[in-house]
């Protein structure tokens, strides 16, 4: 069948009828696009008809949604779990975990030398005792023992015989650490060992042979009767301990004004600026028969105090603390070289380092007991008592009773 028109002579094909015994399905009406217009979306449902009855091809076909990809720049997802990223330790981070490893050091010293330092029952009560007073008084103690020392030991130190000496423990230093209760400046009093004084019991005789009768004990109740102050806290150190201490720091810097000979011991120590390693500087604190220390056990307490100012300067500065080659020999030494009373703690050891920081640069005042002659045997009462006079108080003390 044909049809006029404009169907420019194409022939349409007949419809096709549906099979005998099925219902007869209408196909619903198809639009054409009008002129001008997008494309509907009927299109893709309808088939343009060509020459021959072949169809145009419509375009590509769609394509069928696959997996979601990744982002550009990311790998593919192969089902793996992506690695963690590792989370930076910030600078409060890391300054937190120094503290906390500085503390757990610092609190495991503590602990150490809590339950190493050697004990002694040195402070005891007894009628007539002292009153405590304004400030702190430390009873500071550098024995002549020679305990735990080989005999090569004692002929490096050049202790000398204990025999010869009387036997038995003796003092060379003997000295009281007053730290004051308000702004006055902390002393560092030497009391010369020759100093005849009252031993309790035992008559008059120098003040060095309290130790060597009763030991800590007798030698703090005999310092207590003849100052009048009440010894609070209690050190001693010998003469091995001594030198061992000196060469854990790498020695104590001092500046000699004049060469030191000991006629006695024959230790030699030039003039000029030095590190004293251990026996020299046992040496030094000791040398009383020499040129150099014309008065004798005056100059020598004076050279302790200068000693003692320059090696706790030393034990204390960042070159030790912070220097394990010295620290660790320091703090291994310690316990076995100091003796303090069963009473004290390390913290009352520290805060005596405290005090006595100013020594060398003169925030100290140091002095000696006033004496009435070059032999320090005998005291100056009236000086002496405006000197202990002062420091019971916690004043200036008067120049008058000072002796450097």
């Amino acid at each position: 069948m044909t049809y006029g028109g404009d169907d420019r002579g194409r022939r349409m094909p007949p419809p096709q009828r549906p099979p005998s015994g099925r219902p007869r399905r209408h196909q619903p009406a198809q639009m054409m696009p009008l002129p001008g217009r997008g494309s509907s979306p009927y299109d893709e449902r309808t088939r343009p008809m060509g020459h021959g009855g072949q169809e145009r091809p419509a375009g590509p076909p769609p394509r069928r949604p696959g997996p979601p990809q990744p982002p550009p720049g990311r790998p593919a997802d192969d089902g793996a779990r992506p690695p963690r990223r590792r989370k930076r330790w910030g600078f409060g981070k890391v300054l937190l975990t120094l503290l906390t490893v500085f503390v757990v050091f610092l609190a495991g010293v503590w602990v150490y030398l809590e339950f190493s330092i050697n004990r002694v029952d040195a402070l005891a009560d007894y009628s007539g005792r002292p009153v405590a007073a304004e400030g702190t008084n430390w009873l500071i103690v550098g024995s002549d023992s020679r305990d735990g020392l080989t005999p090569e030991e004692q002929e490096k130190l050049v202790t000398g015989d204990s025999k010869a000496a009387g036997g038995g423990k003796r003092t060379d230093t003997i000295m009281i650490a007053h730290v004051p209760d308000n702004s006055t400046k902390p002393t560092l009093l030497s009391l010369p060992r020759d100093s005849q004084v009252t031993i309790p019991g035992h008559g008059k005789n120098k003040i060095n042979a309290a130790f060597s009768i009763g030991g800590p004990t007798l030698l703090a109740q005999t310092v207590e009767g003849a100052t009048g102050l009440r010894i609070d806290h209690y050190a001693e150190i010998g003469f091995g301990g001594f030198a061992k201490i000196v060469d854990a720091i790498g020695g104590v810097h001092m500046c000699v004004e004049k060469p030191m000979e000991d006629t006695l011991t024959k230790i030699k120590i030039p003039a000029g600026c030095q590190d004293l390693q251990g026996p020299q500087a046992l040496g030094f604190v000791r040398m009383r028969h020499s040129e150099a220390t014309p008065r004798s056990d005056l100059d020598r307490v004076a050279n302790q105090r200068k000693f003692i100012g320059a090696m706790v300067s030393e034990i204390g500065s960042p070159g030790t603390l912070l220097n394990p080659f010295s620290l660790f020999p320091l703090l291994s030494t310690a316990p076995d070289a100091l003796t303090m009373d069963s009473g004290d703690h390390v913290h009352n050891l520290v805060g005596l380092a405290l005090a006595m920081r100013g020594i060398s640069s003169g925030g100290v005042v140091t002095t000696t007991v006033p004496v009435t002659s070059g032999s320090a045997e005998n005291w100056d009462k009236t000086k002496s008592k405006l000197l202990f006079d002062a420091l019971k108080n916690d004043t200036v003390i008067p120049d008058s009773a000072i002796l450097t």
